[in-house]
């Protein structure tokens, strides 16, 4: 899998029923980390997901997966005001970046509107429904979902 060489920075953005949470990784690092994560899926399409987690969360512990991201964070869902202004305030940080930024369709509306106020000119937003399977955006994804199933598994 090739990953594009014109963005400098990944984004991530995922709700998972009641928490929300963010990914954001260097271009340049997702080459280190996609070996890693090829055993990842989406969480709605396994059967057996409880032991899928389990494998999953030991993988994100024994492999580290959590260093090759600059920014990690998962906050209830009635905190999203919060996520996105950190998520625009990183991305006004690095105005002179070109940035990749996936979001979980229930949320792309409201963010998409939010990044009018920041001048987002440099940014290729994308519903997460639009990366296409297999793709490395695609895999990268799935550790945010991933890390959202974990921690809403562990509130039960």
């Amino acid at each position: 899998m090739k990953t594009r060489k014109d963005y400098d920075y990944y984004i991530f953005l995922d709700y998972s029923e009641d928490l929300i949470g963010y990914n954001i990784i260097e271009q340049k690092k997702i080459g280190e980390l996609l070996p890693k994560i090829l055993r990842f899926e989406h969480y709605k399409g396994r059967r057996n997901r409880k032991i899928y987690l389990k494998h999953i969360n030991y993988t994100i512990k024994r492999e580290k997966i959590k260093s090759y991201f600059e920014k990690t964070k998962i906050e209830e869902s009635r905190k999203n005001i919060e996520l996105f202004t950190e998520v625009l305030e990183f991305i006004k940080k690095h105005e002179n970046c070109i940035i990749f930024l996936s979001v979980d369709d229930y949320q792309f509306k409201k963010l998409r509107k939010l990044l009018f106020l920041i001048n987002g000119k440099n940014i290729d937003i994308r519903k997460e429904s639009q990366l296409k399977k297999g793709t490395p955006e695609y895999q990268v994804s799935l550790v945010i979902d991933n890390l959202l199933n974990i921690e809403r598994r562990k509130q039960r």
